[in-house]
């Protein structure tokens, strides 16, 4: 299958196109390279494309012909969203009308689109169901709200089929050990601890310490990358099969607090680290913890790397190795 992978060169984008070529589909990542790698994608075909640009994309797609559609390019900081929330509408949603347009019109009819937990807001119920509501407390979430919607009326119209996957907090690098987790910045809770752990900064900020948790601290539920990825051919195999997806949570069903998150890097280096508290940040949920009883269950979904020090050893374990990041 001829499958377009925007963002491909990005974290999760990258292991879910590796493991598709694996698989033996025919890939073309499409990636502005703002956020993605060069050497992230690999020996995977690479055009530098944004998805807000449409005479860019349209050709891409007329080029190319592609048959489905992973969706991963996005802008994803909840704190920059609060502060910027029409670049994330213009590009998380915009671009997203723009890229459903060109694959309609070059005859393109599944996307498996990159979702998040964000759509939730601040849930009261936990584990989160794909039922429950949909109540966004920053623009990140709510442009990913939009596309779901979006993607909910063509599949209506039978213009595309498609599967929304809200992930939790993906973590960790790829099982072989070549792909991982490089920002700038860097906002995510691990590699930022890791890198105190490296020497690299001098400090953990655990960022609210007064949440309605077990410690005081945010819980959130990590997802293996690898796990991720693979939950994304099962759902591109499904709308291949003629199915339609819809949405579906991805996360262990495990919630783990930030100072959890802290204890476990601790172990898996061997080095202890200063840790201060800092005030909430705006838009931060106290709890997000996924029930994956859907995906499990349609799809046949199962993490392969469920534990928070396994998870936590193999981020640790890439960033040893890459010091710098990836080179470009």
């Amino acid at each position: 299958m001829r499958i377009l992978v925007t963002g491909g060169a990005g974290y999760i984008g990258s292991v879910t196109a590796r493991m598709l070529a694996g698989a033996g589909h025919d890939i073309l990542i499409a990636d502005n390279l703002s956020k993605g790698h060069k050497q992230a994608a690999g020996r995977a075909s690479l055009e530098e494309v944004d998805i807000e640009d449409a005479a860019a994309i349209e050709g891409c797609c007329r080029r190319f012909k592609p048959e489905a559609c992973m969706h991963f390019a996005a802008r994803s900081l909840v704190g920059e969203s609060m502060e910027r929330p029409l670049d994330y509408f213009m590009s998380n949603f915009g671009g997203s009308i723009i890229l459903a347009r060109a694959l309609i019109d070059s005859g393109c009819d599944m996307m498996v689109f990159s979702s998040t937990a964000a759509v939730y807001g601040a849930a009261e119920t936990s584990p989160i169901v794909e039922s429950d509501p949909t109540e966004p407390i920053n623009p990140y979430g709510l442009s990913k709200l939009m596309v779901e919607n979006m993607l909910a009326e063509l599949e209506r119209a039978g213009a595309m089929r498609y599967a929304s996957l809200r992930y939790f907090n993906a973590a960790g690098a790829d099982v072989e050990g070549d792909l991982g987790e490089d920002h700038d910045p860097e906002t995510h809770l691990i590699p930022c601890v890791v890198a105190v752990a490296q020497r690299k900064q001098a400090r953990a900020r655990v960022f609210g310490s007064d949440y309605p948790t077990r410690d005081g601290t945010c819980v959130r539920d990590y997802i293996h990358v690898s796990d991720l990825a693979r939950a994304h051919v099962l759902a591109l195999a499904r709308l291949a099969g003629g199915e339609s997806g819809g949405v579906f949570n991805l996360g262990n069903g495990e919630g783990y607090t930030v100072r959890e998150v802290i204890e476990a890097v601790k172990e898996v280096s061997g080095r202890d680290f200063e840790v201060v508290d800092e005030p909430r940040r705006e838009g931060d949920p106290p709890v997000l913890v996924a029930s994956s009883d859907r995906i499990r269950s349609v799809l046949g979904w199962e993490p392969a790397h469920p534990g928070l020090k396994e998870i936590v050893r193999s981020a640790w374990k890439w960033h040893a190795a890459h010091p710098d990041g990836y080179v470009d």
